[in-house]
């Protein structure tokens, strides 16, 4: 009995002491741990990126708006926002004197003049500005209202309309569009869908909240068809073309009129970041209307400029169809987004876009045999999937 009573001590103690041990060790890896967030909270305060402790909940997408409310450190963005030096816009914004983007009046009532100044805005800059367009400014603003009151609902309203993540289209909510190869983010979200013409159109991604927001996009495509329309006649005629045929070309009464509405929250770090990288669209046209928060830059010679923009105005975009048509005498703009501290950006482009069928190139005017044509010919949809992904052209 004392025997097997001695045995039960020593297995006791011996338990005892693997207890111990194993508690020492827990609190050291406590300790670790604790000196570890310690350790980060500390460095939050005087780096210029915030670690990644700061995050949506597990299994919800990393929004930017959500990652931008979320942000502790008001002098703090993850580094994955983080741009390069050169391409950092505080470094590489050009702060003096600059030109500025030519401005045209569209109810010129000299076609000839009207003709002459778009053609060589388009050559020149790639990217003009058109007043008296016919659109009503307060139709306008109404499509501003309603694009901002959907960026203003509750996250998971807003997710109802997010992109699939097995979808190979771009339409619906969502954060990114396209491959970065240094896995670097935007800082931006938007809203991405079809508005014309109506068979295209799938209202899975048209929010159903705010209420307005369908009728008022509805009313805005087709007062945008008459500015499409001239766009394309004078683009033509301006490359000594019937007026007809660069809209024929890009896919005629089948062009797709694509939306996307951009949100740009308020950044911490504006000088370190960019809403959109430096890129031009893949589109044919691009119309655009801002809010009133400057960012747009457009690269004119070998400079980063602001856009100054005219309220009311539309901002066209030369895109890469064109350019690919007319064989590069009209330019694609490039162009990139910065970001503000204390406001949301936001704008609104309409992308002009052949079906994805569509086979694209040159046009036979164009090629000769001292000019041989520049660009492949290809379907515009092989041409958007080696643009999203980074690919040879």
């Amino acid at each position: 009995m004392h025997a097997r009573n001695s045995s039960l001590s020593l297995y006791i103690e011996g338990s005892l002491l693997c207890f111990e041990e194993k508690l020492r060790n827990k609190k050291i890896t406590f300790r670790m741990e604790f000196d570890r967030v310690q350790a980060i909270a500390s460095l939050s305060f005087d780096k210029q990126a915030i670690p990644e402790v700061i995050r949506p909940e597990k299994d919800q997408p990393d929004r930017v708006q959500t990652i931008a409310s979320l942000s502790f450190d008001k002098e703090a963005i993850p580094q994955e926002f983080i741009r390069p030096e050169k391409e950092q816009p505080a470094i590489t914004t050009f702060r003096g004197l600059a030109p500025e983007i030519p401005a045209i009046d569209l109810s010129e009532p000299d076609q000839e003049k009207l003709v002459g100044l778009i053609a060589d805005a388009s050559k020149e800059w790639g990217i003009f500005q058109v007043i008296n367009h016919g659109i009503p400014s307060d139709l306008i603003a109404e499509l501003q209202g309603v694009g901002q009151k959907f960026f203003e609902l509750p996250q998971e309203e807003k997710e109802v309309c997010a992109r699939p993540r097995d979808s190979k289209s771009i339409e619906g909510y969502g954060s990114k569009l396209q491959k970065d190869p240094q896995e670097k983010k935007s800082w931006v979200d938007h809203l991405f869908h079809r508005i014309w013409p109506p068979p295209s159109i799938n209202y899975q991604f048209w929010p159903e909240n705010p209420p307005s927001y369908r009728e008022v996009t509805k009313e805005y495509a087709k007062h945008m068809r008459d500015v499409v329309d001239k766009l394309f006649t004078t683009l033509s005629l301006g490359l000594g073309l019937e007026g007809h045929v660069l809209k024929e070309a890009a896919g005629g009464e089948q062009i797709e009129y694509m939306l996307k509405i951009n949100y740009y929250p308020p950044c911490p770090r504006p000088d370190l970041t960019l809403g959109v990288v430096a890129h031009t669209d893949l589109s044919a046209i691009t119309i655009l209307v801002p809010n009133e928060v400057p960012g747009l830059q457009i690269f004119k010679d070998d400079q980063w400029i602001e856009a100054k923009y005219i309220p009311d105005a539309l901002i066209i975009h030369i895109g890469d169809q064109i350019e690919i048509l007319s064989n590069g005498k009209y330019k694609a703009v490039l162009h990139r987004t910065t970001v503000a501290k204390d406001r949301a950006r936001m704008s609104w482009p309409v992308f002009l876009e052949p079906p994805g069928e569509l086979v694209v190139g040159p046009l036979p005017q164009f090629i000769n045999k001292d000019n041989p044509p520049k660009y492949k010919t290809k379907k515009f949809k092989d041409y958007t999937y080696c643009k999203l992904n980074k690919l040879p052209q």
